[in-house]
């Protein structure tokens, strides 16, 4: 798919990064889904956790692509017990990762790593929309 390049070691410690954040949503996503007070919102959460899946699975292959080897998944964070909390967590993590994820895609000199982490970011931001309305309406 695509050459290594002498960025690309600080490239993957990022992307690596990246997939243990996806990794920790995924799982955490989960668990906020099955907290979810109409069926609704459980849909979307689990919607939501899919599209993690989905970039997960897109990073786990630059990265192997890139380094040669397989990444090992670590969770990053703990996942909240408790619905609005849950929801504000995620609302900041979203947040935050659509700006790790720009600035990976800008240093990012191949145009599908680019292009797959731009998306992602795309996704991301859209994240945080639905869980700050589930959270605005919990108020």
């Amino acid at each position: 798919m695509f050459g290594r390049a002498p960025q690309d070691a600080g490239l993957a410690a990022e992307i690596e990064k990246a997939l243990n954040g996806e990794y920790s949503a995924i799982a955490c996503y989960e668990q906020l889904a099955q907290l979810a007070p109409t069926a609704g919102e459980r849909e979307r959460i689990l919607e939501i956790r899919s599209d993690e899946i989905k970039h997960y699975q897109v990073f786990n292959d630059i990265y192997t692509q890139l380094t040669g080897r397989q990444h090992q998944p670590q969770m990053t964070e703990k996942c909240a017990t408790v619905y609005k909390k849950g929801l504000e967590a995620s609302i900041e993590d979203e947040q935050k990762t659509v700006d790790f994820y720009m600035e990976i895609a800008d240093k990012a000199q191949n145009p599908y790593i680019k292009q797959q982490f731009e998306r992602a970011a795309a996704d991301e931001q859209n994240h945080a929309v639905w869980f700050l309305y589930y959270y605005t309406k919990l108020r």
